[in-house]
Parts: C-alpha cells; structure tokens; sequence
C-alpha cells in the first residue's frame, strides 16, 4: 500500500507536473501569443508611424510647395498692382492732358467765335454804313443834279435880263416887278435850299 501510495503519489506529483507543465506551457503559449500580438501591433504601429512621418514630410512638402507657390503669386500680385498703378496714373495723366489740350482748344474756338462774331458785326455795321453812305450819295447827287439844274435856270434868267427889266425893276411906284422878281428870287433861293445835304 505504501507502494500504492508511492506510486499513487508518485503519479499524482507527474500528474500535478504535467498539469503543471500543461499550465506553464499555456500560459508560456498564451505570453508568446500574447508577444506575438504586441510584436505584430508595434510593427503596425511602426508602419503607421513610417506611413504617418511619409505623409507628414509630403505634407510639409507641398507646405513648402505652396508657400513658394503662395509668395510667388504675392509676388506676382504685387508686380500686377504696381503695374495697374502705373497705368492707372499714366490713364489719369494722359486724360488730364487731353482735359487741358481740349480747354485749350475750347478757349481757341471761343475766342476764334468771338473774332468771327466780332467781324461779323463790323461787316455788318460797314455794310449798313456803305449802304446809307452809297444812299447819301446818290441823294446827294441827286441835289447835286437839281442844284445844277436851277443853276442853270438862274443863269439863264440873269443872262436874259435886259436894260428893259432893270429899269422896269427899279420903277420906283407900283413895283410890281420888283416883287416879282424878289418871288422868283425866293423860289429859286427854296429850291436851292431844299437840295442842301443833310449830314
């Protein structure tokens, strides 16, 4: 029995061992599995990682790319503002000499009117005169012409007077004849008067 017992000890210590075993190598097979899953997720996380770090330089390389691209343009932006600047004042400064060649232009033809206007009105004015000077002298040549003619008359009525008529003109009673010829005298002296130009 003692031997039963040995062996029976004997049996359950190999089993307890094997137990014990089987247990060790459970949980050695549970720490490897679980050393294989750490192992597998650190090299996940390290492909991540390499994965994310790849990522985060291209990142900053196109940050670079764009802010070469973006102080590029601000550059360009600034040459295109200085440019339409430039234009803009040369527009302003053209249009103001076009303002002040068109003021003068104004001011050429106002006073150009102005002289126009002005000639106008003297010819005008030296065309009325010509025309009442031309009618004044027509007039006056007119009077002229029966100023001449009541010469004539008055010549030709001194050239027939006759001894007869300075006598009978000097009758020194009625004097008819006297007033007669004093008449003719102031008809003659009317006429004559009636010619006179007026001025």
């Amino acid at each position: 029995m003692r031997k039963r017992w040995i062996v029976h000890s004997i049996a359950a210590i190999a089993c307890m061992q094997v137990s014990l075993a089987y247990a060790a190598d459970s949980d050695a097979d549970k720490l490897r599995e679980a050393l294989r899953a750490a192992t597998m997720q650190t090299r996940q996380l390290e492909d991540q990682r390499a994965a994310l770090q790849a990522k985060l330089a291209d990142a900053d390389k196109e940050k670079a790319a764009a802010k070469v691209q973006i102080e590029a343009a601000k550059a360009e932006t600034r040459r295109v503002e200085k440019r339409e600047r430039e234009m803009t004042e040369e527009f302003n400064r053209r249009l103001a000499e076009r303002d002040e060649t068109l003021d003068k232009w104004k001011a050429a033809y106002e006073e150009a009117a102005s002289v126009a206007r002005d000639r106008d009105a003297a010819r005008a004015k030296f065309e009325a005169d010509a025309k009442a000077y031309k009618a004044s002298t027509d007039s006056c040549v007119a009077k002229n012409t029966q100023l001449i003619k009541h010469g004539q008359d008055l010549l030709q009525r001194y050239q027939s007077v006759t001894i007869g008529d300075t006598i009978v003109a000097r009758e020194p009673v009625l004097r008819f004849r006297r007033v007669e010829i004093q008449n003719a005298i102031q008809d003659l002296q009317d006429k004559i008067l009636d010619q006179k130009a007026a001025p």
